[in-house]
């Protein structure tokens, strides 16, 4: 996913990948399908058209086992975040305050968190 432009995820999309992220592993649509069911009535084609759409978009990938294909997260939910959050500074024309903006608004322990992986960044940093 990295080097591409990150855009949210529409309704379905974003619920379609909640199942693969919550998956043990690899789903084929009509499952997913089913998972979904519980909250909305959807039809098959509908779930594997968005499946393949988000496929092309690089959020899934899959494989043919017999006739129906399995499909599997190509990234975490984190990586997904994360895009966002660098989709965000993208449009801010002041990067630094943004981000100033977005800590202070975290949970001091989330900041002791933030400090302690900027600090293991600073020390890779400095090896190489």
């Amino acid at each position: 996913m990295s080097g591409r432009m990150v855009r949210g995820l529409g309704d379905l999309e974003s619920a379609i990948m909640d199942v693969m992220w919550a998956a043990d592993g690899p789903l084929p649509v009509r499952e997913v399908l089913e998972r979904l069911r519980a909250e909305r009535e959807l039809a098959y084609t509908t779930v594997q058209t968005v499946m393949e759409i988000l496929y092309r978009k690089g959020w899934l990938d899959r494989e043919l086992k017999r006739r129906a294909y399995l499909y599997w997260a190509k990234a975490s939910r984190e990586d997904y975040v994360a895009g966002l959050m660098a989709d965000a500074l993208d449009v801010s024309s002041d990067r630094t305050a943004a981000l100033a903006r977005f800590v202070e608004r975290m949970d001091p322990r989330e900041v002791a968190k933030l400090r302690a992986l900027l600090d293991a960044a600073r020390s890779d940093e400095s090896v190489t």
